[in-house]
């Protein structure tokens, strides 16, 4: 627009120019042809009585000067200016005036020259009139033509421009119902956009919903990989784990070279144990990182869902270690996925059987200021403090050594463990802390807002 407004304003100032200059170059030729038809012969001789009525016409532009000449059948000047007629550029041809612009005593002027055959004088032939004005009038006519003109181009363009806003709003309010219709969307609903479109973005639409389509199938067959590597992969890592503490029970009882076996066996029965815990941990961080994204929130009672974890560890454990749990009896809640969530407190307390818990676990759940807290304690060394931001990251050691203060080596510190608890929280807007207790046993604190009022999503 503004281009276009750069070239119409050239357009209507060049017309603006031609209009002014018409205007005046009538008055011009008119006042000329007055002042010839005023030659008239008395005995053969010319003579010449401009007519006021002329110059009257002519002082409508009263900030111009006007020169003129009349020049005889044999070229001499009857009156006016003798230099005149030398500046006129055009020979006007029998009755028609000859117009062109000149320079006269330092100024630009407009002039024009007429012409009328004179039988009766004593030398018949062609009595020539000049006559010239200056710019001024004509001038200032264009100037304000223009600035007319502009003035008209620039309430159109306005307007226009304000039209075109309001349609380009109009026509984009589809879109708007789009983008609002997708803001307001779960991130795990996958249907099409059921929201009434016009022709023009119905293509946008369509592609958006065919995207979503595919996205869903993919996550799907996602899922399904998953689940199918589990099975797989865990089915023969636990048929690997037996069939290698039977060869360590066929060994016992005999000596010499079958202790060194046996040594042998119980390492590669750590490796396997070692490489099923890892293998178990990333199937399930693949699980949980899918299920987070995918899967619809519903409340989930932390206090619940850690005893339940007590009672599944209970009686399976190698070694003594008081179990314990701290929290109210009814129930503490948060809007989550529950399965995740005992992944990510499970993995915690496997953390702390495995580097921390000398001979107690406590698992404490509390609510307050709107927020609900799961916290896995153990009276193990802990963390130290410069490793709390780094075993957050996958493959990061955890920095503890073995319950017993020995180091593990091996598979150790694969610390998908706090990894996947990290990731699990995150994903329900909340966090991970640590810290050490002023008892000197190490937390590890789960915080998770609670669920509303009434459970609602």
């Amino acid at each position: 627009m503004a281009v276009t407004a750069l070239a119409l304003g050239a357009v209507a100032a060049s017309y603006a120019r031609a209009a002014a200059d018409g205007a005046y170059d009538r008055l011009l030729v008119a006042a000329a042809l007055q002042i010839v038809e005023s030659v008239y012969t008395v005995d053969g001789v010319l003579h010449v009585d401009p007519p006021f009525s002329a110059f009257e016409t002519l002082a409508l532009a009263a900030d111009d000067r006007v020169f003129y000449a009349v020049a005889g059948t044999d070229g001499t000047v009857l009156t006016g200016y003798d230099d005149l007629p030398a500046l006129l550029r055009g020979e006007p041809a029998g009755g028609l005036p000859a117009l062109g612009d000149a320079r006269f005593l330092g100024a630009p002027v407009r002039t024009v020259a007429v012409r009328r055959y004179v039988p009766d004088a004593a030398t018949p032939g062609w009595v020539r009139v000049a006559l010239a004005q200056t710019n001024e009038a004509r001038g200032a006519l264009a100037r304000d033509l223009t600035v007319k003109a502009l003035a008209l181009l620039a309430v159109m363009m306005l307007l226009g421009f304000l039209a075109a806003l309001f349609a380009v709003r109009v026509a984009l309010a589809p879109l708007a119902r789009v983008e609002r219709s997708m803001r307001a969307r779960d991130p795990k609903d996958l249907a099409p956009i059921g929201v009434e479109t016009p022709r023009e973005i119905a293509a946008l639409v369509g592609a958006i919903d065919g995207f979503t389509e595919r996205l869903g199938r993919h996550l799907a067959l996602l899922q399904r990989f998953v689940a199918e590597a589990s099975h797989q992969i865990r089915t023969p890592l636990a048929a690997l784990s037996s069939q290698v503490d039977l060869l360590v029970w066929a060994e016992r009882g005999a000596g010499g070279e079958a202790e060194e076996r046996r040594a042998r066996l119980m390492r590669v029965r750590a490796r396997a144990r070692e490489l099923a815990r890892l293998t178990n941990q990333l199937l399930d961080h693949a699980m949980v990182s899918h299920r987070v994204e995918a899967v619809r929130f519903t409340p989930v009672d932390l206090a619940d869902l850690a005893r339940g974890i007590l009672r599944g560890i209970a009686g399976t454990l190698e070694r003594e270690i008081d179990l314990a749990y701290d929290g109210p009896d009814e129930p503490v809640r948060v809007l989550g996925e529950a399965l995740s969530l005992r992944e990510a407190v499970a993995n915690l307390v496997g953390n702390a059987l495995k580097h921390g818990a000398r001979t107690r676990l406590e698992i404490a759940v509390r609510q307050r200021d709107g927020f609900s807290e799961i916290a896995v304690i153990d009276d193990g060394p802990g963390i130290p403090e410069a490793d709390w931001a780094r075993v957050r990251r996958p493959f990061e050691g955890s920095g503890r050594r073995g319950a017993d203060g020995a180091d593990e080596g091996g598979l150790k510190g694969a610390g998908l463990g706090l990894a996947i608890a990290e990731d699990v929280v995150r994903a329900h807007r909340g966090t991970m802390g640590f810290s050490v207790l002023p008892d000197g046993c190490f937390a590890v604190t789960l915080t998770i807002p609670a669920a509303p009022a009434g459970g609602a999503a």
